[in-house]
């Protein structure tokens, strides 16, 4: 019986990715004829695609707060690579990635196309990057980072790495942080973090293989990026993401 299940599952999940590939296919050359960037199209049909994704991920996914009616910089903590298709279901976004997804076969293409700005661990192109996402918040988008950097088996917190925020001081855009948890019967998840030497086939049929599991998506009060600085701003972020999570903030003698 798991194994009809199993497989009814990756049948969906193949029909669904082939529906991303064809919209994407679509909108470049739409894009060719009109010669013209379609962000705003991208993102809708981004977040209808990522919606479909989400349904085909074992997954039940409870959403609490609201979303905000107004461009923000959004930030999450990070588990796995499924956080992506479950928050881009909440809302149109567009994320900023580690450059090694752009390499992953089906996947990385998709991103692309989706609008996904790429940055390399380490490799000195922050300064253009940060370029980018202020001029992305500045043209009235949402745009989503994980200040992380990495993702976590979901039992902590990482440092948020404050020059990811720099494009919301300057661009006065305000930050909506985000918590997402994943819990199984009652206990974090230890299934659906994607870390360590985890590839993406092997996470995918491995989760594909697993019951149901609960995802407790929050959206948190906005926090101003009025007068604050880099530091200051993600230092709030991650104080209320670390109270969503376990009940505690953040210490931000230590934190400084």
């Amino acid at each position: 019986m798991k194994s009809v299940r199993f497989y009814a599952r990756v049948v969906r999940l193949m029909a669904v990715i082939g529906l991303g590939l064809s919209l994407a296919a679509w909108v470049s050359v739409l894009e060719r004829l009109r010669r013209a960037e379609l962000m705003a199209t991208r993102q809708r049909l981004t977040r209808w695609f990522l919606n479909c994704l989400a349904g085909a991920l074992p997954f039940r996914v409870h959403v609490s707060g609201s979303v905000p009616d107004q461009p923000m910089l959004w930030v999450s903590n990070h588990v796995s690579w499924t956080d992506i298709p479950l928050l881009g279901a909440v809302a149109p976004l567009s994320f900023l990635s580690k450059a090694e997804v752009r390499t992953w076969p089906v996947a990385g293409w998709l991103a692309h196309k989706a609008g996904t700005l790429f940055i390399r661990r380490g490799s000195g192109d922050s300064g253009l990057v940060g370029q980018q996402l202020a001029r992305h918040l500045g043209d009235g988008r949402n745009l989503l980072i994980f200040p992380e950097g990495t993702t976590t088996d979901g039992s902590l917190l990482k440092t948020f790495h404050s020059r990811l925020l720099t494009s919301a001081v300057e661009t006065g855009v305000p930050v909506q942080p985000v918590a997402i948890r994943y819990l199984r019967n009652g206990e974090r998840d230890n299934v659906a973090p994607f870390i360590g030497e985890d590839d993406l086939l092997s996470h995918l049929v491995r989760l594909l293989r697993s019951d149901l599991a609960e995802v407790e998506i929050r959206l948190l009060e906005p926090v101003s990026s009025q007068g604050l600085t880099r530091t200051v701003l993600s230092q709030k972020a991650k104080s209320a993401v670390q109270l969503a999570l376990f009940g505690e903030e953040e210490d931000e003698a230590l934190a400084a």
